[in-house]
Parts: structure tokens; sequence; C-alpha cells
């Protein structure tokens, strides 16, 4: 099994660690599965594949010490250990949490939420941060269509290319908290898309019922 897992290689839902040194990095990795699609961790497995192994007790102390102290609220993670090779690897898995954002504590003490993109732990967007806080908030269920919004959606369709929140607001002449709650609800009405693209997120107009949240 653990070799199939390896042969996958890093990806949305799986990471490598050679070793943990420190957990409140991991606690970054932990943060970004539960608040995306649940994932799993090889540890004792370097970055192209080949098995180095651990000890198992440490690395499951360090894994259970980012979880419960450097991830708020904690998160919960399955344990198992494989003997492989002669070598001890241990694979942690997280599900997607139920209540969104999990935070993880930064090293200056900041909490702060992560998503996972591709292979990456991303921070998330101050538009996901406002697409959590609406998605527990009965009260905002509709959205507002005046011309205002309209020509603001315009402003996306029209664009030469995917507009940053800043660029958005700017254009916009929009506050920035202001351009945060609308692109926030644009993209929760399935209006605008929001990706990921040359290390910043972007925000373009979907297609009707495309509802990608990341």
């Amino acid at each position: 099994m653990l070799h199939r897992l390896i042969a996958e290689g890093e990806h949305q839902q799986q990471d490598f660690k050679y070793e943990i040194s420190d957990a409140r990095k991991i606690a970054r990795t932990l943060s970004a599965f539960a608040n995306t699609d649940g994932g799993r961790l090889l540890i004792g497995v370097k970055d192209n594949g080949k098995i180095a192994g651990v000890r198992s007790d440490e690395e499951i102390y360090m894994v259970e010490a980012a979880a419960s102290l450097y991830c708020m609220p904690p998160v919960e993670c399955r344990m198992s250990i494989h003997r492989v090779e002669g070598h001890n690897v241990v694979i942690a898995e997280v599900d997607a949490a139920g209540t969104l954002p999990v935070r993880a504590q930064l090293d200056d003490g900041r909490w702060c939420a992560f998503v996972r993109i591709a292979d990456e732990n991303i921070v998330a967007s101050p538009v996901q941060m406002a697409l959590w806080r609406e998605a527990t908030d009965d009260t905002n269920t509709l959205l507002p269509f005046t011309q205002r919004e309209q020509s603001l959606l315009r402003l996306l369709t029209d664009a030469p290319e995917p507009l940053t929140l800043n660029r958005f607001a700017r254009l916009g002449h929009l506050p920035r908290h202001r351009a945060v709650k609308l692109l926030a609800q644009f993209v929760r009405f399935g209006l605008v898309e929001q990706q990921f693209a040359h290390h910043t997120f972007v925000y373009v107009v979907c297609e009707v019922g495309n509802d990608k949240d990341y």
C-alpha cells in the first residue's frame, strides 16, 4: 500500500515529509488539508519518493503537538506506522473539517488559515475567509443586484486579464473591505470563480453552476 501511495507523488491530498523538526510548520499542512478536502502526510519519505524512515514515536508526538497545540480548533489525526524496507514511515490522515476555517499558529504568534492547492499550502485569501464567514451567517442569504453590482460584474467580465482583489477594488473605486464582501458574494452565488495563478488569487466570471471555491 505504501509504495502505491508514494507512486502518486505529492498532490492536493498528499504531502511527503522527510522528517518533522517544527510542529508549527506541520500545523500549516494540517490546516490546509482540513480547510480543503482532507489529506495525508507520509512522514519518512523524501520529496523524490525515496523512503528514509523516521523514529516513529518522535514524529507522532510532533504531529499530535501540531494538531492539538498549533491548530485552532484542534485537528483530529489518524496515525499509523508502516514498516517498509527496514524503515518506519508514519502516515497521518486528516479529514476535511466540519467547521471552517482551521487556523495554524505562525512563528510570530498570529493565527492564519491555509488552503491546499495542488501540492502547496497557501494562505487563504480574504475572500475565502469571507466565504467561510458567510457560510455560517443565516441572515446573509440574498445578493442585492443593483446597477452598481451589475457594473462591477461587467468590470470582471471585460477585464483583459483576471483581476486580483486589490486591482478589482481600485478599478471599482471600492474600499477593500467592500470589495472582499462583494467578491465573496459573487463567488458564493456562482457568478465568479476564485483561482490561484502566478502566486496570487484572481477572480474571473464563470459559467452558471460552476461553484468551485478555491
